[in-house]
């Protein structure tokens, strides 16, 4: 069940994402879910560095570190997409 919870999180936090970043991105969707979910990981892990462990009720701290996660990573993936995306029409 944690693998479903991921998808979605990655999901819902990729999305989010994409509308604070400013323009269009030109990421597919099933590429943003993947990068939600690595932003999420991301935000997790910069968490325990910085010593944020289980707190009581929303962890607020975390959730926002995760959509930081996200933006860094959709916000650089989508740059790479679309040089890649380029590159492939040149050759």
């Amino acid at each position: 069940m944690g693998w479903l919870w991921a998808i979605i999180v990655g999901f819902v936090l990729g999305l989010i994402a994409k509308a604070i970043l400013p323009g269009k991105q030109q990421i597919p969707l099933w590429l943003t879910t993947i990068f939600g979910i690595l932003g999420s990981l991301l935000g997790n892990a910069v968490a325990g560095w910085i010593g944020v462990e289980e707190t009581r009720g929303i962890d607020w701290t975390r959730h926002l570190l995760q959509l930081l996660g996200a933006i860094a990573i959709v916000g650089v993936g989508d740059m790479l997409w679309v040089r890649i995306k380029r590159d492939r029409r040149t050759v």
